[in-house]
């Protein structure tokens, strides 16, 4: 069978991805008997679908897609869809035949072979998604070396495409793992290329790089898209969140009710408990689900020990804490006639700062490890305040933004405000007195020439930057600057 060259009508629309594009390219450069098969996955709406099918324009490629069905409707559809490559329709019983007949359709013409969906043709008990992984390495292990396919299995379902790599799984060893993440903000700036860096900033803290949501949030005035994109009752993101884990998971009310107390800020395991009246021992499977969904993170203070109590959990998705934060508590008003404009205008607005100040805090923790070669360890600090502060009851803990560390040792550390207000000096002086002193003793030590780096959208009050003249230590840099060094 000689496969036919795909085209993709949508292929002058795509943006971005040039660094997965170029890993794409060369692994269909390598020789299909010299390698692996390739498992690209991802959370729902980060770009898979766009991507193989950007790299499979002009290209000899079969894309067979999967949906939610019974593993025998889904083989039948595949049949439907492999009847015009093959001339006939086959007769496919499971999904081992599946892969011998792509295999032996190849042996004369190099072709990609993508199918989107993978999990689903799998099976829904343990035993049947075992047999048929079984049936496909059997089929791998007898087929492959005579073919010329190039195979690309594709799935959102993040836990069972991981397992794939599993050393018990089958096939292990036969896929490379290729996980797709949200964009960055240096490449997510190409969606808005007629606003300002502040402006292309904002939405990037509220779409997370997630290309469907940039593509939605990236034009018009801010707050009116949010209201007609995802405020609206019958927005096109108003239930987004809600039908990504109504999708992928039995018990949905529990994950929302924890995302619903990572929405403001980091916090720890004993707080989302309280929050969602679990205990702390029984809210952990669900965090662990949420973490292989790439919807909760666990972090830990800079130069902590991995088995440190220190940790907090986070959501790194930005949309999600947006959503969770500014719509979700508001949705049954907001669907029985609250007017959408007059909801962002009371509700979001005068808090969105705080939501975006959480983003570029974790950008300038990303310049940092750009900036500074020397802090080979790079993350945000926190920790008790100095000891005779806390028997005083001033303060209790402490934390900075950003530190670089080498070993254990201070050589930048960093504080960042996204606010309407210029940074005053006090953030300067807390940093100095307080906050740098509580990592000392916490066993850190600073490098005599260490940098302190203060970085704000609304620039530095004339006591910070007289401070900032007299020691050539203090770097203040303008947030439009700093992202604009983003890579």
């Amino acid at each position: 069978m000689a496969v036919s060259e795909y085209r993709w009508p949508a292929v002058d629309q795509f943006i971005g991805r040039r660094a997965e594009l170029a890993r794409l390219e060369a692994w269909w450069r390598e020789l299909p008997v010299q390698s692996q098969g390739m498992n690209l996955y991802g959370r729902r709406r980060v770009g898979k679908s766009w991507l193989f099918r950007r790299f499979a324009h002009g290209k000899p490629a079969i894309i067979l897609v999967a949906e939610r069905t019974t593993p025998a409707q889904q083989l039948t559809k595949i049949a439907e869809q492999l009847e015009p490559h093959l001339g006939l329709r086959p007769e496919i019983r499971d999904v081992g035949e599946l892969f011998r007949i792509l295999f032996q359709s190849t042996r004369r013409g190099r072709a990609l072979v993508v199918i989107d969906g993978f999990p689903y043709l799998l099976g829904n008990t343990a035993s049947a998604i075992s047999g048929a992984l079984s049936s496909i390495q059997a089929v791998i292990e007898q087929h492959r070396d005579s073919s010329l396919a190039k195979i690309m299995v594709c799935g959102s379902t993040v836990s069972q495409m991981e397992d794939l790599q599993s050393e018990k799984n089958p096939l292990h060893g036969r896929f490379d793992r290729f996980v797709l993440q949200p964009l960055g903000f240096h490449e997510s700036r190409e969606f808005m290329a007629d606003l300002d860096i502040v402006e292309q900033f904002e939405r990037y803290s509220v779409a997370g790089g997630m290309p469907r949501y940039l593509h939605t949030l990236c034009s018009g005035d801010l707050e009116r898209t949010l209201a007609s994109k995802v405020v609206d009752s019958n927005s096109p993101l108003f239930n987004e969140p809600l039908s990504l884990l109504q999708s992928e998971l039995r018990e949905p009310n529990a994950y929302l009710a924890i995302l619903e107390a990572l929405a403001v800020k980091p916090t720890d395991v004993g707080v989302i408990a309280d929050a969602v009246g679990l205990t702390s021992k029984s809210l952990s499977p669900y965090l662990e689900n949420l973490r292989a969904m790439r919807l909760a993170s666990r972090r830990l203070p800079v130069g902590a020990d991995s088995t440190s109590r220190s940790g907090q959990w986070e959501c790194p998705d930005h949309f999600l804490r947006f959503w969770f934060r500014f719509v979700r508590p508001f949705q049954t008003d907001l669907e029985a006639g609250s007017d959408a404009t007059a909801h962002v205008r009371n509700h979001i607005r005068p808090h969105l700062p705080e939501h975006v100040s959480l983003v570029f805090e974790d950008v300038v923790r990303r310049w940092i490890r750009q900036t500074w070669g020397a802090a080979g360890n790079v993350g945000a600090w926190w920790g008790n305040s100095l000891n005779h502060e806390r028997a005083a009851k001033r303060r209790q803990t402490e934390e900075i933004d950003a530190v670089g560390l080498s070993a254990k040792q201070v050589v930048v550390v960093a504080e960042a405000k996204w606010t309407n207000k210029a940074m005053p000096l006090q953030v300067l002086e807390d940093l100095r007195n307080y906050k740098l002193p509580a990592m000392h003793q916490a066993g850190f030590r600073s490098s005599t020439d260490h940098c302190i780096v203060l970085t704000s959208r609304s620039g530095f009050t004339a006591g910070l930057q007289k401070a900032s003249d007299a020691d050539s230590r203090i770097r203040l840099i303008d947030a439009a600057d700093l992202l604009s060094e983003l890579r």
